[in-house]
């Protein structure tokens, strides 16, 4: 049977104080029971944090469930799927990843954080988000509440420092929450951190079940190059009757001829479902097909967890696929040959689409 989801079983007592932008003000952490940030069912993306210094951007992440029993003859295996065949959540009876031994958690995974040696944390933060109506149905008040874990740590709880995205249409009941964690992250650093708790409901539904949590942290490294960082993030759906949307950075100075790479979070893509694609272009120049070996050019929101073309490394457990989450780093130095003062992202989907949450650049700074 599931564990408990409700947050006064946890035996939770202490609240994580978060700041939604490193210029706001430090104010007391909520009492429990106090009220979550207003809710919207689309938030245009705008920027969260832009610096220029030499360092760059890490960042983990893992899928908050899995299957449990195909529904559909022709589905394949649920430990075909884990290693990374196609299928989707809605042909799945779904369950939670659950890994740690705490009883009143419901859900927990793990990634593991690595830091470039003598850096120095100068922002992270943390979202997560999911499905709540599938078999079951999860309250939305939890939206805004999650657990963190550091490294050799207890369970913190996390609460929303911004308005939390809320989209309850086309049997779907979606959401998306963050959170400034700049403080915690800075003090323990590289290791495995554990999030849990994400609401997200089980079970077996034609929308399917999937949520689960990135962490995005810029550091400064003076042995790293001069770079462009930059953060945005929002709630858009983008598939079905909204066939494209697109996304612009600006007020970057990106030199001719930089290196550059791009992260991109999303929900409810589907494995093997041809339609998903991004491009990147500069100002004056042609667009640039996002793709690489685990990323097809029509297939882009495809459940992976990503650095490059390959699985992240530290993710436990490490499903490839991840039935419904995406959070990958691409690279984009093919669309920087002449420089950029601005990147426009184009998303497209297919008829069931997906959600986009966030968008990360580091790119090489014009010298």
């Amino acid at each position: 049977m599931p564990k408990s989801s409700g947050f006064a079983a946890r035996g939770v007592r202490c609240a994580l104080l978060c700041t939604a932008l490193s210029l706001a003000p430090i104010t007391a952490a909520a009492a429990p029971g106090s009220a979550a940030p207003a809710e919207s069912p689309r938030i245009a993306f705008t920027e969260r944090y832009h610096a220029v210094h030499h360092g760059g951007i890490v960042r983990v992440a893992n899928s908050a469930t899995t299957c449990r029993t195909p529904r559909t003859t022709a589905a394949a295996s649920c430990a075909a799927l884990r290693r990374g065949a196609d299928g989707a959540n809605s042909d799945y009876d779904m369950f939670y990843a659950d890994l740690d031994d705490d009883p009143n958690t419901y859900n927990s995974t793990r990634a593991a954080l690595a830091l470039p040696e003598d850096s120095e944390v100068r922002y992270a933060r943390l979202y997560w988000g999911g499905n709540l109506r599938v078999g079951e149905q999860k309250p939305p008040k939890d939206n805004g509440r999650v657990l963190i874990a550091e490294p050799g740590g207890r369970y913190k709880e996390v609460l929303a420092d911004t308005r939390i995205a809320h989209r309850d249409a086309d049997g779907k009941d979606a959401y998306q929450a963050s959170a400034d964690i700049t403080p915690l992250v800075r003090g323990s650093r590289s290791g495995l951190w554990t999030v849990a708790q994400v609401n997200v409901a089980m079970g077996h539904s034609a929308a399917g079940s999937w949520g689960g949590w990135t962490l995005v942290v810029a550091y400064e490294n003076e042995r790293e190059p001069l770079r462009e960082l930059a953060l945005w993030d929002g709630f858009e759906t983008v598939g079905g009757g909204r066939a494209a949307h697109e996304v612009t950075l600006g007020g970057l100075g990106v030199g001719p001829r930089s290196a550059g790479r791009a992260g991109i979070v999303a929900y409810d893509g589907d494995r093997g479902a041809s339609g998903d694609s991004v491009t990147v272009r500069a100002p004056g120049r042609a667009a640039v097909p996002l793709t690489d070996p685990a990323n097809p050019r029509t297939d882009a929101m495809n459940s992976t967890i990503t650095d490059l073309g390959r699985p992240l490394a530290g993710t436990r457990p490490a499903y490839r696929n991840t039935l419904g989450y995406d959070s990958d780093v691409v690279d984009i130095t093919p669309a920087l040959g002449a420089g950029a003062k601005a990147l426009t992202f184009r998303f497209t989907g297919e008829e069931d689409g997906f959600f986009l949450g966030a968008l990360f650049v580091q790119a090489d700074a014009r010298r």
